[in-house]
């Protein structure tokens, strides 16, 4: 409320969070994701192992360029996560807790995980 007692437009697009709010907030939205992506992953792993034709269209799908790209956002979300979980637990026993290496390790996280999906999906 301002001072007058009206509501205050709040653009949220405007707000500068530092990096390592951004990185928490990319956390919990991976955390969401991959819980949400359970029940799809648990029908794909049950058709491949059903039958052999089951597996070979489970196989064609992540072959195709749609599968191709779900499974890249799938290894980002996934080590997105992995590596700011492994941040936050190392913050949890003061390693990197000043203000400089904390934003320091929250730009690594931001960079290393997009890279690490790439080499992933290049070595598969």
């Amino acid at each position: 409320m301002s001072a007058d007692g009206r509501p205050v437009f709040l653009n949220v697009l405007q707000i500068r969070m530092p990096v390592m709010a951004v990185l928490s907030v990319l956390h919990r939205i991976s955390g969401i994701i991959l819980l949400l992506l359970i029940p799809p992953l648990l029908y794909w792993l049950q058709l491949s192992v059903s039958s052999q034709v089951g597996f070979q269209s489970a196989f064609n799908w992540f072959n195709g360029i749609s599968g191709q790209v779900i499974l890249f956002l799938l290894l980002w979300v996934l080590l997105h996560h992995l590596f700011s979980g492994v941040r936050f637990l190392l913050i949890d026993i003061d390693q990197g807790v000043d203000k400089q290496s904390a934003r320091l390790s929250a730009w690594l996280v931001l960079l290393l995980a997009p890279c690490s999906s790439l080499l992933l999906m290049w070595l598969l």
